[in-house]
């Protein structure tokens, strides 16, 4: 019999999703923010005020490093032994880490030491977020129902925007109540600290919902095939062995939607205050607009990919940013508030249109006893190549040709990635989550699972 448990109501499971994954990505966008506003001065202090930035936006990097070793190792474990409890560990290691970010000494406190420290705990951030969005996108999928999973689904989505327009009020708030040098001094270590009492909030609410019932399920019929002396192979090697392609479609639809994303939010503070020459509260209130907006949008695409598909509205986000690349450095340069904040806004209601069904999508690509694994190394491949380095790359494009420009076309190329990906795939709209999929089938890319892929345990 299938392993029972009290199911959790869906409202409470989303809740339970939602605060966690806004924690989380507040404690990752707040790094973002401080990279390009503060950590140049404190940890990376060079004569040249770009330089300075780009050494602290490697560092931003080496999270996204992180990630897919994240992403692996609670993948496994989360298709092991159930998504709740490595939900629960993701948020203490996230938190714990962002907290300490608050207590560091800087440069000109212990010299080099300082930019070490802050590196490592960068490196427990991204571990803990690689095993993060794979577990709170699937918790939700898993106790939802096929008809509306792209909504309910596109609820933790919706904690990217909820952490970063968390992350960027407090800096905004600061900012506004703050002298420069109050904020270089001690000020920015507030939003750090901040961060151990949100995560006590977020385990409150975490501890309380139920695991998975789709992966109770699975776990049962694992154990039954494990005393019939069936063995099977590591999750993660099972991705790659059996659904690489499920990997590399869940990668494209990643590409284009990461990498416009933090260019139209960490980068902009940098192209804001560097070549501009505007102050920081702008481009912070532009975020900070854009973060609202896209927030309340994320769920709109999610619930509108239920009626007419995932891929329909993919392409209408990678579709329409690769046209508003353009437009929007445009707008930037105009230098007027309304109209940066009504680029950083338009540009996020289109990123939406690629995040918002993307939950459902790629929990759709993979069967239950590799989901976890699957669905997170597909996102945290994507993240290396895509959100780790659009930052560096925009940052070096600029130093390189004083433009926005080049900047623009990559921007664009990224955005026709996710379009050729997406176009590519099939349509996974209303699968079942429950039943493992068998060779031919149309609606999971690349799955070829059959009972020849299950290794007699005395083989």
């Amino acid at each position: 019999m299938p392993n029972q448990a009290p199911r959790t109501g869906i409202a409470r499971v989303i809740s339970a999703s939602l605060i966690g994954t806004t924690i989380e990505w507040y404690d990752f966008f707040l790094y973002g923010s401080a990279a390009a506003l503060v950590f140049n001065e404190l940890f990376f202090p060079t004569s040249e005020p770009l330089v300075g930035t780009l050494l602290a936006f490697l560092t931003y990097a080496i999270g996204f490093a992180a990630r897919p070793l994240g992403g692996m190792v609670f993948g496994h474990y989360g298709d092991k032994i159930g998504r709740k409890k490595l939900l629960v560990l993701s948020l203490l290691l996230m938190g714990g880490a962002t907290f300490a970010m608050g207590l560091l000494p800087t440069h000109a406190t212990i010299g080099v030491g300082a930019p070490i420290l802050l590196t490592l705990l960068r490196l427990v951030q991204g571990f803990a977020l690689g095993g993060e969005w794979g577990g709170a996108v699937l918790l939700v999928s898993e106790h939802g129902d096929d008809k509306n999973r792209g909504f309910w689904a596109s609820w933790p989505q919706a904690g990217a925007p909820g952490g970063n327009l968390l992350a960027t009020g407090v800096l905004a708030l600061l900012a506004a109540f703050q002298s420069e040098e109050a904020f270089l001094a001690w000020g920015w270590r507030i939003p750090f600290l901040l961060s151990g009492v949100l995560v006590l909030i977020g385990l409150w609410i975490r501890v309380s919902v139920s695991e998975s019932p789709v992966f109770l399920e699975a776990q049962a019929k694992a154990a039954e095939r494990a005393a019939a002396g069936v063995k099977e192979k590591p999750p993660v090697a099972e991705v790659f062995r059996t659904n690489w392609r499920g990997v590399l479609t869940a990668v494209g639809t990643r590409f284009g939607e990461n990498i416009s994303y933090y260019i139209i939010t960490a980068f902009l503070l940098v192209y804001i205050t560097t070549h501009l020459g505007l102050s920081k509260s702008q481009g912070l209130n532009a975020a900070l607009i854009g973060s609202a907006v896209h927030f309340v949008t994320i769920p709109a695409w999610g619930a509108l990919s239920d009626r007419i598909g995932r891929r329909p509205v993919t392409l209408i986000g990678s579709v329409g940013m690769a046209g508003w690349a353009f437009a929007f450095f445009a707008m930037l340069d105009t230098k007027s508030f309304p109209v940066i904040a009504a680029a950083v806004t338009i540009g996020l209601v289109l990123h939406g249109a690629m995040y918002g069904p993307q939950a459902a999508f790629i929990s759709e690509m993979f069967d239950t006893r590799i989901r976890y694994s699957g669905a997170s190394m597909g996102s945290q491949l994507a993240s290396i190549i895509g959100g780790a380095l659009a930052p560096i790359i925009a940052v070096a494009l600029l130093d390189a040709y004083d433009s926005s420009t080049p900047i623009s076309i990559y921007l664009a190329a990224a955005a026709a990635v996710t379009t050729l990906t997406v176009l590519a795939a099939k349509e996974t709209r209303g699968r079942n989550l429950a039943q493992d999929h068998l060779p031919g089938d149309a609606t999971v890319p690349g799955s070829r699972t059959t009972q020849h892929d299950r290794v007699p345990a005395d083989s």
